[in-house]
């Protein structure tokens, strides 16, 4: 039985991890100046030092899609997850791709960058262990139910941009020299109570993250940044002090969301519950 798993490059999954998984990643697209590019063939460095040239993202294209489920769908179906339909033409490009083929099923994470990778990688795990389609996919979903992203922005500037938060939310953080800290849940953002420095910033992500965690729960978790390693793998390395993770990455945010928030550091993971864990089902009756 052999289910596929398809995702696009908003998960931020990088790409050695993603194969390891058995995930195909469909690239999403970017416009500098004018000029098209898939998000792998320019830096995101190159993405924020030419941003005043005028930055436009999109999703892949249903053809794009349609490729990648001709290449590497799976002999009894693919999951094809997307990042939030709120924030990408993603999820509606998949949805034209798969118009009849029933063996393929379309999911909103309802997340992006390693919200979405932890997601994806849950879902991959139960194809790799023979789930069916049904299976996988309610590995998927299960898990979009429950992850958090939070992420520590450079400013809100980035975001009033893009349409995403009001133009006073920003004002208020330059006025008062705070970094904004906000939640991705849902396919909205939230704003969180910012932080001034550093070490407030992670204390906070921190916070959220401890107070989100259930007795017994197995920890999958994802470190994330925007040309910052250090800060993400600090972060990590801080969750690691407290709970060894059952699953846990660095990786860069994408390009295309990065042309929507600036520079930033983030924190993504869910809870496993101890009854879902490996071992944990009573055994059948004889």
């Amino acid at each position: 039985m052999t289910v596929s798993v398809i995702t696009d490059s908003a998960a931020s999954l990088p790409d050695d991890l993603a194969e390891r998984a058995g995930v195909t990643i469909v690239r999403m697209r970017l416009s500098i100046g004018g000029r098209p590019y898939r998000d792998d063939e320019v830096e995101l460095e190159e993405v924020l030092r030419r941003f005043d040239e005028g930055v436009t993202t999109s999703g892949p294209a249903p053809g794009d899609i349609l490729d990648a489920l001709e290449a590497k769908g799976g002999s009894d179906g693919t999951l094809v997850l997307t990042v939030a339909r709120r924030m990408s033409s993603t999820h509606e490009a998949a949805r034209v791709a798969a118009t009849g083929r029933p063996d393929v099923r379309i999911l909103d994470t309802g997340t992006a960058a390693g919200a979405q990778g932890l997601v994806v990688l849950a879902a991959a795990e139960r194809a790799r262990a023979g789930g069916c389609l049904d299976e996988v996919e309610a590995a998927a979903r299960a898990v979009a139910g429950r992850v958090r992203l939070v992420a520590a922005l450079n400013s809100l500037d980035w975001l009033v941009r893009s349409g995403h938060v009001p133009e006073i939310a920003a004002w208020a953080g330059r006025s008062l020299g705070l970094r904004p800290v906000i939640e991705f849940r849902g396919g909205r953002v939230r704003t969180l109570r910012p932080a001034r420095g550093e070490e407030a910033v992670a204390g906070r992500m921190l916070d959220v993250w401890r107070g989100s965690r259930p007795a017994g729960a197995r920890l999958h978790t994802a470190g994330l940044h925007a040309l910052a390693p250090e800060p993400a793998e600090a972060l990590l390395a801080r969750v690691r002090e407290e709970v060894e993770p059952a699953t846990a990455f660095v990786a860069p945010f994408s390009s295309v969301m990065v042309a929507h928030t600036g520079p930033l550091i983030g924190l993504a993971w869910w809870w496993e519950e101890p009854s879902e864990q490996p071992g944990s089902r009573e055994p059948e009756p004889v």
